[in-house]
């Protein structure tokens, strides 16, 4: 028996002091420098030290530097390491890389399986996520279904009035109330189950880091399983009525998993299921807080409230919306993306080394993480110049896709190489339309009690919310 504790205990030493000392001194000879880190926590105790500091002020006054606020830690190693170096999440080594020629050389000589999503967060967002945006492939199946949102348009349009009236002859009231209560459910659990993983105090990749916040995990892993029974429920009901008509994402997904008619599916169940929790996420969430943001910058700029109203009276007149007209709408595509520089919904892109990579004679050991900070590229002057904390739409007229910006790897609204969002047009397409009803029904102002505190909580999020004034036209 002592000889097993013994064991034991050695195990624990190894994993928590030998193995990541080791790791950490071969990325310095490797000529990567960083914060000294203290295992097991690595450099958490600092990041929450600083974020503390940053937290504990809001401003009314409305400034668009927000990397120090957000990203305190790095915008501080920064000034002392560099735009590339090394820092730890418990003992799971990060390479921090804010310069877009270093990611440039990273990804220029890298295959897609060379690296992928770091394994550290599979467990720790698993509630959240399940395995589909960790496990290296399975998002990209069905990468067509949702890279093309006109087919989903389109097919509504095709079927039409005859069709609705065909659903609602088909489905009865009752069922089309209850998925609809099931639906908003589901969104309220998923909000309560983001709160529990990323509002309190979080250890990733500190050893046996589950038994540190007992509460929070159990609360969010209580959530998750609720979360999959109700979204299973759906996905069981839709299939039971597979002769209906249907004109929504989830039905286009569950179209997708069968081939040609045969039972071969291309998504599992259990994979629908996780799907449909990544797209509250990267598809909603993204969305809904890109519109957030466009709202806040729009009612402190109303000159491009009036520009874009008449650019959507040119194009689309007093008809209905059409997605083939969204296309033409060229300012609202500068806004879009001036307000994915400022404020991006998702701040990071995150990878792990597959294998070993070599950029100017330095070695990134196969296994470590990689987190590009999207912020730090976007608020970067000497990428963007002088007026980088200011909100001009126009940068983007003559260079729709990088807005000027000094280099092409510093505008990455959308990730980048194979693994780019597979759902950047249904996004594009989703705020185009919002926004357009928006603006051809109400004018906007900021309400005198918003309180500027950008924060993030997976995403980039205004911490006391966004109060709006609103007339109707």
């Amino acid at each position: 028996m002592a000889v097993f504790v013994l064991f034991m205990l050695w195990r624990f030493l190894y994993s928590c002091w030998v193995l990541p000392n080791q790791a950490y001194q071969k990325l310095r000879r490797n000529g990567f420098s960083g914060p000294t880190p203290s295992f097991p926590l690595g450099n958490i105790a600092d990041m929450k030290k600083s974020l503390r500091s940053s937290s504990s002020s809001s401003s009314l006054s409305i400034r668009h530097d927000i990397h120090s606020r957000v990203f305190p830690y790095f915008s501080l190693w920064q000034k002392l390491h560099g735009k590339v170096f090394i820092y730890w999440l418990g003992t799971e080594p990060f390479l921090y890389i804010a310069d877009p020629e270093f990611l440039r050389k990273i990804s220029a000589g890298v295959m897609g399986k060379s690296w992928g999503k770091p394994t550290v967060f599979k467990n720790d967002r698993k509630p959240m996520f399940g395995y589909v945006k960790h496990d290296g492939g399975i998002n990209h199946k069905h990468a067509r279904s949702v890279d093309g949102p006109n087919h989903l348009w389109k097919a509504r349009n095709r079927r039409g009035d005859r069709n609705h009236e065909h659903s609602r002859r088909d489905h009865s009231e009752d069922e089309l109330r209850n998925e609809l209560r099931k639906r908003k459910e589901v969104f309220k659990k998923l909000r309560a189950m983001q709160m529990a993983l990323f509002k309190y105090t979080r250890y990733v990749g500190v050893p046996f880091s589950n038994f540190m916040c007992p509460y929070q995990n159990s609360e969010a892993k209580k959530l998750g399983k609720e979360i999959d029974a109700m979204l299973l429920s759906i996905i069981t009901s839709r299939k039971s009525n597979v002769g209906q008509p249907q004109k929504d994402l989830l039905s286009l997904l569950m179209a997708e998993s069968q081939v040609g008619g045969s039972s071969e599916k291309k998504l599992t169940t259990s994979e629908l299921v996780d799907e449909c929790k990544t797209f509250f996420f990267a598809g909603h969430e993204t969305t809904a807080l890109a519109l957030t943001w466009t709202l806040l910058l729009l009612a402190m700029h109303t000159e491009w409230q009036n520009q874009l109203r008449e650019e959507v009276k040119e194009v689309i007149g007093d008809g209905e919306i059409d997605a083939t007209m969204l296309a033409r709408l060229k300012k609202m595509g500068w806004v879009m993306n001036e307000v994915l520089r400022l404020y991006s919904p998702a701040p990071n892109v995150q990878r792990q080394a597959r294998e070993d990579i070599r950029v100017d004679g330095a070695v990134i050991p196969s296994g470590t993480n990689m987190w590009i900070d999207l912020v730090s590229m976007n608020h970067d002057r000497s990428l963007w110049g002088d007026d980088v904390y200011e909100f001009k739409p126009e940068r983007f007229k003559d260079d729709s896709l990088y807005g000027g910006c000094k280099h092409k790897m510093g505008f990455l609204p959308f990730g980048f190489g194979g693994r780019m969002c597979v759902g950047r047009n249904l996004s594009m397409l989703e705020y185009k339309i919002v926004l357009t009803l928006i603006l051809t029904r109400f004018s906007f102002s900021l309400s005198p009690n918003y309180c500027h505190s950008p924060s993030i909580m997976l995403s980039l999020r205004p911490t006391q919310g966004l109060p709006l004034i609103f007339q109707q036209l």
